[in-house]
């Protein structure tokens, strides 16, 4: 199946202190992005990079949340181009770290709720990313989205979320760092959590496959929201909040070849790379392989999963 593909630059750096991911998607653009993409037979179009609103003014409650101003401003503008793009195609998200998250799940929230749809999101990542920037005790807000776009309380400033994503509505895969905030307010949710010691006891593919049936049986529309630590720092180094013990090589590809089976993926984030972090540019490959099994790139064509059959053999 081919698709439009829209490539939005999204060098977002304000969500951590440690600079760097502002050179990400460029850094996308260097490693082919767009060419694989197209040698898949996608029709591509680079949108180049945004710029986020300008805000003044904005204060939080918390004294150690930083760069409020700039991190609303890009929520705003990136919201604004998912909504723009999201009924024309696929847009994928370069970023930029993952406060870049906070616009573009918003603005598919947005969308999902204009077609009377269902939005799921699958949080791929070392972190949960459910602090509010009343919660957060380092101030990073690229550790804020997925409580902002779930309407947790907090992010006064931010664009209202007309409809949140429920929190059954979503899984995260990978996680290993977790903070004690955060962890006790995931347990008052209904979120798919799985962390590390559940994917080398289970496997990768079960919880992916079960998440990936609700969505069809809902008709949703899904975000994918992939972050360099979701994978082994040993093999993608370029990414400031390292976590040891990720994704392998073979996990993230085969997580990546099930979501193209699938068909339900709407959008999609590529966050947190740095390359000032990296080896001659292997993070940004990887991440860019990745995205072309995610595109429908295979080594021999095979019957695809037929979702929302109610089957998971």
């Amino acid at each position: 199946m081919t698709q439009d593909i829209f490539l939005i630059g999204a060098p977002v750096d304000s969500g951590k202190r440690a600079q760097g991911c502002l050179m990400g998607p460029d850094a996308y653009r260097v490693a082919g992005l767009a060419e694989v993409a197209r040698d898949l037979g996608h029709k591509v179009s680079d949108l180049g990079n945004l710029a986020p609103e300008s805000v003044t003014g904005s204060k939080s409650e918390n004294s150690a949340v930083h760069s409020l101003d700039t991190t609303i401003g890009w929520t705003r503008a990136l919201k604004r181009v998912a909504e723009e793009t999201a009924p024309k195609g696929l847009p994928v998200f370069m970023g930029g770290d993952h406060a870049l998250s906070l616009g573009s799940v918003a603005g598919m929230a947005e969308h999902a709720r204009r077609q009377d749809r269902p939005l799921f999101v699958l949080w791929l990542d070392a972190h949960s990313d459910f602090h509010t920037p009343l919660s957060t005790t380092s101030g990073n807000l690229h550790g804020t989205p997925v409580a902002y776009v779930t309407g947790r309380e907090g992010f006064d400033g931010f664009p209202e979320i007309k409809a949140p994503v429920p929190t059954e509505n979503v899984c995260m895969i990978g996680l290993r760092s977790v903070d004690p905030a955060e962890r006790a307010a995931l347990a008052e949710t209904e979120a798919t959590l799985v962390d590390m010691r559940q994917i080398d006891e289970d496997g990768i593919v079960a919880p992916l496959r079960s998440f990936l049936e609700r969505v069809a049986q809902a008709n949703g529309l899904l975000h994918v929201s992939l972050d360099v630590d979701f994978l082994d720092p040993a093999i993608a180094p370029a990414v400031g909040t390292t976590v040891p013990g990720g994704a392998t090589m073979r996990e993230a590809h085969l997580v990546c070849e099930l979501l193209h089976d699938s068909g339900l993926v709407a959008s999609l984030d590529l966050v947190e790379l740095n390359p000032f972090l990296d080896d001659r540019g292997r993070t940004a490959s990887l991440m860019v392989d990745l995205t072309a099994s995610l595109l429908g790139k295979r080594i021999f064509d095979r019957p695809t999963r037929p979702f929302g059959t109610g089957s998971l053999a």
